[in-house]
C-alpha cells in the first residue's frame, strides 16, 4: 500500500504541477504505466503529453431523486431537461435512477408496491420523465430498486426479493418499450457486515436479466474503510487484504447476476484508493464482471454532509482509477455536486475546473 507521508511529498505536488498543464496539452493520449504518484520531475519531462494526474473521464450519473441524505432540488421536467443536457455536454451516456423508493416515498405509482407497503402516493411518475428525457438525449437509463428500509434490516431478505421480483415485471411491462431502457440497478448497498444481502442482488439481478433479454445489472457497495460511518465511530477498518478475501467470497455468491461491479471510492483515504481500486479489478476480472468506479462528486472531508468535493480531490480519485484500469466511472452524483444547474454553488465551479481539465476529451 502507498504511504500516506510519500504520498503528501510526491502526489500532492504532482496534482499542482499537472493542474498547470495547459488544457491542450490534456489530450488522454498518454496511457504509460509506471507507479500511481510518480515524482514532480516525470510531469516536468512530460510537458508535450499529459501530464500524471491526468484522470479518467466520468460517464455515468446516479439520479438521486427519491433521496436519503442529500436534500431535494424538487426541479420539474424542464429543469431536469436543462440538467441532462448538461451531462451529454460533459460527455455523460448513462444515468441511473439510484432508488425506486425508500421507505415510504417512491418514485413513481407502482401498483406492486402500494398494494402491499404502507407508502405515500408520488404526485409525479419520475422513472416516465427520466426515460422520456433520456429518450430525448440519447442517454442510457438503468432502473434502480426499490429499498424498503426495514425488511432487509431485520434479515427478513425474502420480503425484499418477492417485492423487488413483483416490481421488476410491473416495471418492465410498462417502461420497458423505452429505447433508452438500458438496465438495472441494485439499490441496497452492503458492506462486509451486510454481506447476507447479496442473496437480493443473486436473485433480483437474475429475474431482471432474464425477463428483459440479458439487460446487465449494476451494484454500487461500499469499503469498510476509515471514512465509515462505522470506523468513525469506533469500528476497526478494514485491510486491502481482507477487502479482496471477504469480496471474493460475496462475488462467488452473486456471479451470473451482477454485470457490473463499481465500488464507492470515498470510504477509503486519497493514498490508500489506487490499492483497493487494483483489488476491485482484479475481483471484478474472476468473477467475469466489468469494473467501474462510483467516484463521489461529494466531500466527506467536510464537518457538514455533503457539500461537492475540491476539484484537486477529484482529480486525484480519477487519476487512480484511471492508473488502475477502471473500464467506467460513474459517479455520484453529478445533479447536485457537479451540475452547474446546482442550488450548490459550488458545483458549477466543479464542472468549470472539469471540462477545463477534460477539454480534449469530452466528445
Amino acid at each position: 500500500m502507498i504511504e500516506r507521508r510519500k504520498f503528501l511529498k510526491q502526489g500532492l505536488v504532482a496534482v499542482g504541477a499537472a493542474a498547470a498543464i495547459p488544457a491542450a496539452m490534456a489530450s488522454g493520449k498518454n496511457t504509460q504505466g509506471g507507479s500511481f504518484y510518480d515524482s514532480p520531475s516525470t510531469i516536468k519531462n512530460n510537458f508535450d503529453s499529459p501530464g500524471i494526474f491526468q484522470g479518467m473521464p466520468i460517464r455515468a450519473t446516479f439520479l438521486d431523486e427519491v433521496s436519503w441524505d442529500i436534500p431535494h432540488q424538487n426541479w420539474g421536467v424542464k429543469e431536469w431537461d436543462r440538467d441532462f443536457k448538461s451531462m451529454k455536454k460533459m460527455g455523460i451516456d448513462t444515468v441511473v435512477m439510484i432508488r425506486a423508493g425508500l421507505g415510504k416515498f417512491i418514485a413513481a405509482p407502482f401498483e406492486s408496491i402500494l398494494k402491499t407497503e404502507d407508502v405515500y402516493y408520488p404526485p409525479t411518475d419520475l422513472v416516465e420523465m427520466f426515460l422520456t428525457l433520456a429518450d430525448k438525449h440519447g442517454l442510457k437509463f438503468m432502473f434502480g430498486m426499490y429499498d424498503s428500509g426495514k425488511y432487509w434490516i431485520a434479515n427478513q431478505f425474502q420480503k425484499e426479493i418477492d417485492l423487488n421480483l413483483r416490481l421488476v415485471d410491473e416495471v418492465w411491462a410498462k417502461y420497458g418499450h423505452h429505447k433508452s431502457f438500458a438496465g438495472w440497478y441494485m439499490s441496497q448497498e452492503i458492506s462486509r457486515r451486510t454481506k447476507n444481502m447479496s442473496k437480493i442482488y443473486a436473485k433480483v439481478g437474475k429475474h431482471a436479466k432474464e425477463i428483459s433479454g440479458n439487460l446487465p445489472s449494476l451494484v454500487s457497495p461500499y469499503i469498510h474503510g476509515v471514512k465509515t460511518d462505522q470506523v468513525m465511530s469506533g469500528d476497526k477498518a478494514i485491510t486491502v487484504k481482507q477487502h479482496e478475501e471477504e469480496w471474493d467470497e460475496i462475488l462467488s455468491n452473486i456471479e451470473g447476476a451482477v454485470d457490473i461491479l463499481a465500488f464507492q471510492d470515498g470510504q477509503v483515504d486519497y493514498h490508500e484508493l489506487y490499492d483497493y481500486l487494483c483489488v476491485n479489478k482484479k475481483l471484478a476480472n474472476k468473477h467475469g464482471m466489468q469494473c467501474w468506479t462510483n467516484i463521489e462528486s461529494f466531500d466527506r472531508d467536510m464537518p457538514i454532509r455533503f457539500l461537492p468535493i475540491k476539484w484537486e480531490k477529484l482529480l486525484i480519485k480519477l487519476e487512480a482509477a484511471r492508473k488502475a484500469g477502471m473500464e467506467n466511472a460513474i459517479t455520484f452524483e453529478f445533479s447536485h455536486f457537479m451540475s452547474p444547474n446546482s442550488t450548490y454553488l459550488q458545483a458549477a465551479g466543479l464542472y468549470d475546473r472539469y471540462m477545463e481539465h477534460f477539454a480534449q476529451l469530452v466528445k
